[in-house]
């Protein structure tokens, strides 16, 4: 179980933000007789979840839903569609950006395409050139 500050820490997320997804519901804690709030070890991950959601454009709201769906064995089918069509919409917009990408690309000179390259992480390069073929 973490304090406030201790989750704080090792999500490197601001309590002050902790604090706000716990009022909102998205995190919960177990309250001490001196009002200390505890958090369970899967905050952790709900938060990296939080902030990948986040990542996609997602609300709060649709975060709250994903987060419910997750954690419950009874799922809303109604909150699931949502999320599916949100995710739907994300790999959308990811594959035309890739397609700008891609064609921004084919105008570089070779030198000027492996020096891009050389600049980005070997996984995502990696990544890249898988999408490349796929897209092709």
């Amino acid at each position: 179980m973490y304090r406030i500050g201790e989750l704080s820490k090792h999500s490197q997320v601001s309590k002050r933000t902790i604090d706000y997804y716990t009022k909102i519901g998205l995190l919960e804690c177990d309250r001490s007789r001196n009002n200390y709030r505890y958090y369970h070890e899967d905050a952790l991950a709900d938060l990296k979840l939080i902030e990948q959601c986040q990542q996609m454009n997602m609300t709060l709201n649709e975060i709250k839903d994903r987060l419910m769906v997750m954690k419950s064995v009874e799922v809303d089918p109604a909150i699931l569609k949502k999320q599916v069509e949100h995710i739907r919409s994300e790999m959308d917009h990811l594959q035309n950006e890739l397609h700008e990408v891609l064609l921004a690309m084919e105008n570089l000179e070779d030198d000027e395409r492996k020096r891009v390259l050389k600049q980005v992480s070997p996984q995502a390069s990696a990544l890249f050139q898988t999408l490349t073929v796929f897209s092709g």
